[in-house]
């Protein structure tokens, strides 16, 4: 674990040193007041925490109070449309992250599109999805719980953070191609569905690794599966879905800053350099990865191309499944 977090620190900063210097370094783009990252969901969720967390320690690094504002609502919508819509100045950022590029496939209209109204800065992090139990389930792993909800013949119940989240989606995937069927059950977060599998009233869940973590370490719940192409540090004994039963299979939730289309390069490119260097710190970097995160620290170019092939893969996920918003 100590070599990995080497390599991660590594990495990062490797990153950062090839990304342009600062404004300070060479007299570019400076915040002359308050920069503002809007966060699309209540205050606690993973999301949250991750707004609040480059807020405070990029705040020194600009030399400006960075404040985290959560506008919730309209699942996201509101935040999305809020920053598209935003002055391009770099005053007013964006900590996105996948219902950015599902919604315009989920809803009928929203006021964006994520390819165009959008400047990405940096992709900060990952995590699968996994899915989990009740430890009193008769299942331990996943070729057990496919079993299973084949003799139940639908009626297996396999929560979600709501209808046309990435836990759903994950699991209406997996189920086309395990040829099975069972009884989604949609909630309004991650927090709820995953209480409701500890307490027993559910059998299943599909949820972001990171709401989940403490209680599989806890031993309140059994993981039987990630959805990522490799394991989790977090939780290194869990087999992926790839390796345990469908190869390719590969749903991951990705967490990063935007900014407003039309926001100048060289304020793209101070962000960029801060926040990488603010995620190359020891203490951020361990955090993120204990709680099921993998830092990534991408820098724009790249993050935009994952935003382009998001935005190309999620209306045909959600048509076949045949997803719809709460």
């Amino acid at each position: 674990m100590i070599r990995r977090h080497l390599l991660l620190h590594t990495t990062l900063l490797g990153a950062t040193a090839m990304l342009p210097r600062s404004a300070g370094a060479q007299g570019g783009w400076a915040p002359d007041r308050a920069v503002r990252i809007v966060v699309p969901v209540a205050a606690g969720g993973s999301l949250d925490i991750l707004g609040r967390l480059l807020a405070r320690h990029l705040s020194p690094r600009l030399g400006q109070p960075v404040v985290a504002e959560n506008l919730p609502g309209a699942g996201s919508n509101i935040a999305f449309e809020t920053v598209a819509r935003a002055r391009p100045d770099g005053l007013t950022l964006l900590v996105g992250s996948d219902p950015l590029t599902i919604n315009p496939a989920l809803y009928p209209r929203v006021g964006y599109d994520p390819v165009r109204d959008f400047a990405p800065i940096i992709e900060a992090v990952r995590a699968p999805q996994v899915l989990v139990v009740n430890p009193r389930s008769p299942v331990s792993d996943l070729a057990g719980f496919v079993e299973w909800a084949k003799e139940q013949e639908g009626r297996l119940t396999v929560a979600s953070q709501g209808n046309g989240s990435i836990g759903h989606l994950a699991g209406a995937l997996f189920a086309q191609r395990a040829d099975l069927r069972f009884t989604h059950v949609p909630y309004r977060g991650g927090g709820p569905a995953v209480i409701d599998v500890v307490a027993g009233h559910v059998e299943a869940l599909f949820v972001t690794l990171p709401a989940a973590i403490e209680h599989i370490r806890g031993g309140r719940l059994r993981a039987l599966a990630v959805t990522g192409t490799e394991r989790s540090a977090a939780i290194p004994a869990v087999p992926t879905v790839a390796e345990a039963l469908l190869p390719g299979f590969d749903v991951v939730t990705w967490q990063g800053v935007l900014a407003p289309a039309g926001t100048p390069q060289p304020a793209i490119d101070r962000l960029a350099t801060d926040l990488a260097a603010v995620l190359a710190l020891p203490g951020v970097a361990d955090d993120l990865t204990r709680q099921g995160f993998t830092v990534t620290g991408h820098g724009p170019d790249r993050f935009a191309a994952l935003i382009r092939a998001e935005a190309e893969r999620w209306p045909t996920v959600v048509r076949s499944t045949g997803a719809r918003p709460e």
